[in-house]
């Protein structure tokens, strides 16, 4: 694990650093609560596994030793904040008081305070892409699908599988197909490669989402570090909702995307095999996760 937990440190070292440089204080305080209480950190550890994938270098101690190096890691950072400012409002959404076993943050800090502290997330986040065109465009891209699916959830809401998983790859797989697509423009990878590393990435989060909605059904909270029962009393779109399938035919389904996931990371033009080694050990995590 020595692999993984270099590429994490890397993540946290500069995540920590680019919310320390931010004002005011008030404002680093909330903007800490959300982003480093926690998490599993998978959006940026994908765009750094697909960035060496595809044929980039993670270049000094610190990540930071090149060019293309140090835009992998703030790409990977800045993928992460905006997570972070998406679950800062389905927390709003969703009245929930606890978000990776702390309090999340309109409930630390009220519902005004929340809202400031999301935009300064995002603020940080395109910060860190300015520094390419292509960058800015996936992410934006990206916040359009993630914009259209919460309000799908609000006002539409799915009747059908087919319309789940419509939605579930605008809430999910948009920021999972960013971060791929991100590390391999940070590698200056090709069109054909970048898209290939976007497939594989929505796949993986369309599984990632349903493996959510088995465990919001069937895990304890505690474990889980968030409230459970959540879809069923918000009367939210679940897979196990919409289609009555039982937590084994959910997961079977989330089986499929990950194999989805693992065909199209085959198509990827690649050449660390060590990090693609990874990508498939996520795209098989993913549907077995406890948390």
């Amino acid at each position: 694990m020595e692999y993984l937990e270099r590429r994490r440190a890397l993540v946290e070292s500069r995540l920590e650093a680019v919310l320390d440089d931010t004002e005011p204080d008030a404002m680093t305080e909330r903007l800490e609560h959300v982003s480093l209480s926690g998490g599993k950190r998978v959006r940026p550890m994908v765009a750094l596994l697909a960035f060496e994938a595809a044929g980039g270098e993670l270049a000094g101690d610190d990540g930071r030793g090149s060019e293309a190096s140090r835009n992998a890691v703030d790409f990977a950072v800045g993928i992460e904040l905006v997570h972070n400012a998406s679950l800062v409002v389905d927390d709003i959404i969703d009245r929930s008081e606890l978000r990776r076993g702390v309090d999340s943050a309109w409930a630390a800090f009220g519902h005004g305070s929340a809202i400031v502290a999301s935009d300064g997330l995002l603020g940080e986040a395109f910060a860190l892409f300015s520094a390419d065109e292509r960058a800015m465009r996936v992410v934006a891209e990206a916040m359009v699908e993630l914009g259209e699916g919460e309000a799908t959830e609000l006002v539409a809401q799915p009747a059908t599988e087919q319309e789940y998983m419509e939605l579930a790859r605008r809430k999910t797989g948009a920021l999972f197909r960013a971060a791929a697509e991100l590390g391999a423009i940070a590698a200056d990878a090709d069109a054909y490669t970048v898209e290939a590393f976007g497939q594989y990435a929505e796949e993986v989060g369309v599984a990632f989402q349903i493996r959510d909605d088995v465990l919001d059904a069937t895990a304890d909270s505690a474990a889980l570090g968030k409230p459970t029962g959540q879809d069923a009393e918000m009367e939210r779109p679940s897979l196990v909702q919409i289609t009555e399938m039982t937590p084994e035919e959910a997961n079977a389904r989330a089986r499929e995307e990950s194999d989805a996931a693992l065909a199209a990371l085959e198509a990827a033009d690649v050449t660390d095999t060590e990090a693609v080694g990874y990508l498939k050990d996520l795209a098989e995590f993913v549907v077995v996760r406890e948390r």
